[in-house]
């Protein structure tokens, strides 16, 4: 595809893998996002999304931050401007996303960036990589959903102490919390998301666009509410699966348990 705006600020590659990767490409402004920014980066997410030769998205920062958040010379630009148009929000549009979305976090994912980085499906961050919020430091009110996210993920007390201190998480504190998936070396970061991209791609890709949505749509139910969802949208499935699906499905199980095990410990 090799896609990228005008200024090449928000680059778009496919690999013919099935993997899209999407790149926040300020560096020099560690990678901080202005208001045209934001809507390419949405675009970017809704084409990927759109796109049948993607399987899943890797979302990554150039240079030494992951993001830094909104550009606060263009502040009002941003925040006074339309926040409900969900064709120029990228954290919309990655909560629209079916498909998988990795996020590659180096260096600092900081206020939005941390934001959207919590809109990402998994996580990946180097060592070193730090997750701040400083809206509260800034006198910027949330609005891509740090307020609540993040609590649900690491804890209120934890995340009242990240959001009304801003205080910083290290990759590693996130790790031990279950906010990021793996903690890696710099030069290891994208090898890693790629490796989870590739994990996925082998699985029914009908499936893992049904489950990532019966995840994400169960999270915001109670338990009672979401295990009826789970069960509702498995009978759905089946209902609809014909009898040479059924068969299928019966002969891959059958080829896979029939395979001899390793006689290697």
């Amino acid at each position: 595809m090799g896609q990228s705006s005008p200024e090449k600020l928000i680059v778009v590659s496919n690999e013919p893998n099935g993997i899209g990767f999407v790149t926040i490409n300020r560096p020099r402004s560690l990678n901080s996002l202005t208001k045209p920014m934001m809507t390419d980066l949405a675009q970017s997410i809704k084409a990927l999304a759109q796109d049948d030769s993607v399987r899943v998205i890797v979302l990554s920062g150039s240079g030494r931050a992951f993001c830094s958040g909104v550009d606060l010379t263009s502040a009002e630009d941003v925040f006074k401007g339309d926040v409900k148009d969900v064709e120029s929000d990228p954290v919309a549009q990655m909560e629209r996303c079916k498909k998988p979305i990795i996020g590659a976090i180096n260096g600092f994912a900081v206020t939005a960036g941390f934001e959207i980085a919590l809109a990402c499906d998994l996580l990946v961050a180097s060592k070193g990589a730090k997750f701040m919020d400083t809206h509260a430091r800034f006198g910027i009110f949330p609005s891509w959903g740090l307020s609540q996210k993040l609590s649900r993920i690491i804890g209120a007390n934890k995340a009242r102490e990240v959001s009304l201190a801003a205080t910083p998480l290290t990759a590693e504190v996130a790790e031990k919390l279950g906010f990021v998936n793996h903690v890696v070396e710099e030069n290891e970061l994208l090898n890693k998301a790629r490796e989870i991209a590739l994990a996925i791609i082998k699985n029914n890709q009908d499936l893992v666009l049904r489950y990532k949505a019966v995840i994400n749509d169960g999270l915001k139910l109670d338990l009672g509410h979401a295990l009826s969802l789970e069960k509702e949208r498995a009978h759905d499935y089946y209902n609809g699966m014909t009898k040479d699906q059924f068969k299928k499905m019966q002969e891959f199980i059958a080829g896979r348990s029939s395979k001899k095990p390793s006689s290697k410990l």
